[in-house]
């Protein structure tokens, strides 16, 4: 089919990334929905939008919309998805897909009955170099997985004063940082390795149990100043512990938090197979470690005359020109764009198929913490 045009739902932080690479991908942006009508106008104005939506039924019956990108907030995720479907709308939907396991399989049921093209957006899986380490680990070059030290860090939450809607459970749900940035890292492994998670064990920490909640909004990433504020107290995890088993009888240790200073985004991983081991840092996104035994270490920059052809596929720019953050939305805004113009095209890009698995592996890890003990995932 012919995309004709997108909309995107939510013009916060994400919102604008996802903005951003549509336009990247070629493809065209003609409207935005925010929370209010003032946000919405001031984001289609500073973004260059020729349409402020007033309503997600008026994106529901716009002819000229083909896909719609929803970076609502969690709680929201399951209405805006439904309705989209039912107006026969393509979706690329923000993780979590849903709130529970339940939901995002409802989701999922929905949208192959209506023969929807549905996307998660598990972005990281589109950095060129975490292509290449699937493609070195599933070749076989590194043999079995047996270990697997991981961490995701960020800092933006550190001060009783940092504030964000993720802080409140009534529109994001029970999980924070687990949901929120350790749902990315824990499918990333997954990718890469072609293993699944048997059984988990994981120690959830509330660390900051009373915040200062500014009582006007504000965006993601960004300082609330002097404003007023209340006390209130917060339950959802600032960070959190997990062990992992995986069915091939391998193991993880994984890291995650939003309270650690100095950390930015921070994520990175040490894969171990029998032959060596593979190691990543999203902060130097150009680079493959390798970790050898019996001779010298090895470093792979980014080059798509060196890398195999499914790394070089999603890679933009010549060698020694930095690809970040914000590609890796293009890289998988590409490849969902390029199946819904050719339905024959294999599917490359995370369903809400994955989003479902997600949610099961996060429940088990909310489970597991509740009950201080090893929770099998449910699959």
């Amino acid at each position: 089919m012919t995309i004709r045009s997108s909309a995107v739902i939510g013009t916060g932080f994400i919102g604008t990334v996802h903005v951003e690479a549509i336009r990247r991908t070629g493809n065209h942006v003609k409207g935005v929905l925010s929370g209010s009508s003032k946000s919405t106008l001031e984001a289609s104005a500073k973004l260059k939008i020729e349409k402020a939506y007033n309503s997600l039924e008026e994106i529901c019956n716009d002819p000229d919309i083909s896909v719609v990108h929803v970076t609502s907030p969690n709680a929201l995720h399951v209405e805006h998805v439904e309705k989209l479907i039912s107006a026969n709308k393509h979706v690329i939907c923000e993780k979590p897909l849903a709130l529970s396991a339940e939901e995002g399989e409802h989701l999922l049921s929905l949208a192959e009955k209506e023969n929807i093209v549905h996307a998660l957006c598990f972005n990281t899986r589109f950095y060129p170099m975490v292509h290449e380490a699937k493609h070195r680990f599933q070749s076989g070059e590194m043999g079995n997985l047996r270990y697997i030290n991981a961490q995701y860090h960020q800092d933006w939450l550190m001060l009783n004063t940092d504030w964000n809607w993720r802080l409140d459970t009534a529109q994001a749900g029970k999980l924070r940082a687990v949901a929120d940035i350790g749902s990315h890292l824990l499918d990333q492994l997954g990718f890469v390795t072609g293993e699944e998670i048997e059984s988990v064990f994981a120690d959830l920490h509330t660390l900051v149990k009373i915040r200062k909640r500014p009582l006007g909004e504000v965006q993601t990433f960004t300082s609330a100043g002097d404003v007023v504020r209340q006390d209130v107290n917060v339950v959802s995890d600032d960070a959190a512990g997990i062990l992992l088993r995986f069915r091939n009888g391998a193991r993880a240790t994984v890291s995650i938090s939003q309270i650690s200073g100095g950390a930015k985004n921070s994520l990175k991983w040490e894969i171990s197979g029998e032959k060596g081991s593979l190691t990543f840092d999203a902060q130097d996104p150009e680079r493959l470690n390798f970790g050898h035994r019996d001779r010298a270490n090895e470093s792979l920059l980014k080059d798509q005359s060196l890398i195999s052809p499914e790394a070089a596929a999603i890679t933009f720019y010549p060698g020694g020109h930095v690809e970040g953050f914000g590609e890796t939305f293009r890289g998988l805004f590409q490849e969902v764009y390029a199946h819904i113009e050719n339905r024959e095209k294999i599917v490359n890009f995370p369903t809400f198929s994955d989003g479902v698995n997600s949610l099961r592996l996060t429940e088990a890890i909310a489970k597991s913490s509740e009950n201080s003990s090893w929770i099998k995932v449910n699959r």
